[in-house]
């Protein structure tokens, strides 16, 4: 009967990746609610959750690949890849309202500019700080500070090591995780109440998950304004990182 059952999930490995999905999500919000009274949002649990159990899969089998490399799991791969990934992001920000997005205006612009450049100056000078001088590692690692999607299209497009893109992922999932835990409790001193304000939020920080699970947390109504910008800055990270400031850091360091 066991070995019948783990042959339908393991057949039916999507179906099975979003029950589990699904199923450690309630587990993160029962335990957001219960232990902290949501003061750390769920969504931020369900990250710590998911890396803890990629650790976990990664010892027991020694393989590469986090959970997937167990076979009853095998789907998750498909299911946190780019496609999925990438249509959630879109249909999320469908829901603002354009007289809203016409009022962001300029400063949505701005922001836009400021959190990418901002966002790589910082990592690139943690990279530097920790001993990498070479353009190529400085970049990677400054352009996953900037999102954990940036960082390894950049590393791929500029030659980085696999290495070097598990750094840029890494540093990328933890300003994802600071500013998910982070936007309830500093939302009153930057005046996060408003789609206005929110857009250029989501322009600043630009991590499309840690912005919307903060805003989640704070107002499910601002969620597809902070997506909409934050979306907008992964594709222009994307075009930024391997170009512009790749060339920039080769300028500087050389």
């Amino acid at each position: 009967m066991l070995d019948i059952l783990t042959t339908v999930l393991v057949k039916n490995g999507l179906l099975t990746a979003f029950a589990i999905v699904g199923a450690t999500m309630w587990l993160s919000y029962v335990l957001s609610a219960r232990l902290t009274r949501g003061k750390l949002h769920g969504s931020a649990l369900a990250i710590m959750l998911g890396l803890l159990a990629a650790y976990i899969s990664g010892v027991a089998t020694g393989g590469k690949n986090g959970v997937v490399d167990i076979k009853l799991l095998s789907g998750v791969g498909l299911m946190g890849g780019a496609m999925l990934r990438d249509f959630a992001i879109v249909s999320t920000a469908y829901g603002a309202t354009l007289s809203d997005m016409r009022k962001c205006g300029l400063a949505g612009i701005v922001s836009l500019l400021v959190g990418v450049v901002l966002s790589f100056v910082i990592g690139a000078g943690v990279a530097y700080a920790f001993g990498y001088t070479d353009a190529v590692s400085i970049t990677t690692i400054g352009a996953g500070a900037v999102t954990y999607i940036v960082g390894p299209v950049t590393g791929a497009a500029i030659g980085a090591s696999s290495e070097l893109l598990a750094l840029s992922i890494a540093a990328g999932l933890v300003k994802s995780v600071l500013v998910m835990v982070g936007t309830p409790v500093f939302a009153k001193f930057i005046g996060l109440d408003n789609p206005r304000t929110a857009m250029v939020f989501g322009g600043m920080m630009g991590t499309t998950s840690g912005v919307c699970g903060g805003l989640a947390a704070l107002d499910p109504k601002l969620v597809p304004y902070g997506a909409m910008t934050s979306t907008f800055y992964t594709g222009l990270g994307c075009l930024m990182g391997p170009s512009v400031l790749f060339f920039a850091t080769k300028a500087l360091v050389g």
